[in-house]
């Protein structure tokens, strides 16, 4: 697996299969799936001793290890009947990349690895959906919501992301896209490697470049409309329909520590937005809708941050911390309003 990077993704996605999801395999089932896995087992295992090592044959062997693990893993999801609700898997075979869509539902995240390798953490509500079979010049997929990627680095052939009329381009690199259909804004914070953000419409030459530890900000409406890149843009500058920003994340914080990615380590964070805003993130995060019944509320600035609280103690937390706030939990429906 050190040596070969295909064998280490199927045996990452069937590891986390399994030990995911195992416990909630009724016994009879599992008792099918590891049959079935012995019986893959013992014959990899025969097939191993009747190889001679030696450098044309380990090739050969190189090459059957790759089938035998991917016959593995669909024998797993066969015989086991491992469906994993809160999880899309990627398929291990590299000559059919007919992928379906990777999908979280509100309430929970998921980690997927693509086919190229690519790691990618879906927030969730999103969706992302592969616009080719990864086998041309290109690599590319269409996000809709949040996702965290990991992207393995193959030269000649850029991995792009689409989304809210803008395209990201990077070689080789991990970075953060932001962009529910209900956002204003188009977010992207980069941590490592180099981004090229393009706009629809618009020229590579005024492609908009981000370094590491940047984040840009490009308000949905400027999406269709070039402009100029300013290099003197400062975090406080507001970006009008026309224009964006480029901040800079603290880069003295451990990645598991920034706001921009907390979701990747199951943390809902808030830095001074409105609860409007932070609404918006609770209804994802907990699967819920939240009605306004009067727009003071709205206008309450919220820090800090939920990891395992439930949606009734995060309310809670809330209701302490502004004691002006009322609120009512109707199976899904949160009903808040102000007590003055």
């Amino acid at each position: 697996m050190q040596q070969d990077e295909h064998l280490q993704q199927q045996f990452d996605l069937l590891s986390r299969i399994w030990k995911e999801k195992h416990d909630d395999i009724k016994d009879e089932d599992n008792i099918k799936a590891n049959t079935a896995i012995s019986r893959i087992i013992s014959r990899a295992a025969s097939e191993t001793e009747s190889f001679e090592v030696t450098a044309r044959r380990k090739r050969r062997w190189s090459r059957r290890k790759k089938s035998l693990i991917t016959g593995m893993a669909v024998a797993v999801l066969i015989a086991g009947g491992l469906i994993a609700k809160n999880y899309t898997a990627s398929s291990v075979k590299e000559q059919d990349q007919q992928q379906e869509p990777l999908i979280t539902q509100k309430g929970s995240r998921s980690r997927t690895l693509l086919a190229d390798g690519t790691t990618v953490w879906l927030n969730a509500g999103s969706k992302l959906v592969y616009e080719n079979d990864f086998n041309g010049a290109t690599r590319e997929i269409r996000l809709e919501g949040e996702a965290f990627f990991d992207v393995v680095k193959q030269v000649n052939r850029p991995f792009i992301v689409h989304t809210s009329g803008i395209d990201i381009r990077v070689l080789g690199t991990a970075f953060n896209v932001k962009s529910y259909p209900d956002d204003k804004n188009v977010e992207t914070t980069l941590y490592r490697g180099l981004v090229q953000v393009v706009r629809h419409e618009d020229s590579m030459a005024k492609a908009i470049q981000l370094k590491p530890n940047q984040k840009l900000i490009l308000p949905k409406q400027a999406a269709n409309e070039p402009v100029k890149l300013s290099e003197e843009k400062s975090p406080s500058d507001k970006a009008t329909p026309a224009s964006f920003v480029i901040t800079h994340i603290d880069s003295t914080k451990k990645e598991n520590e920034r706001i921009e990615t907390a979701w990747v380590f199951s943390r809902l964070e808030f830095l001074g937005e409105n609860f409007e805003e932070v609404a918006k993130k609770m209804e994802r995060w907990y699967n819920v809708t939240i009605v306004f019944k009067d727009e003071k509320v709205k206008q309450l600035r919220v820090r800090g941050k939920f990891e395992k609280e439930t949606v009734e103690e995060a309310f809670a937390a809330l209701k302490e911390a502004f004691p002006v706030i009322k609120y009512k939990i109707s199976n899904h429906e949160i009903f808040v309003e102000s007590s003055q």
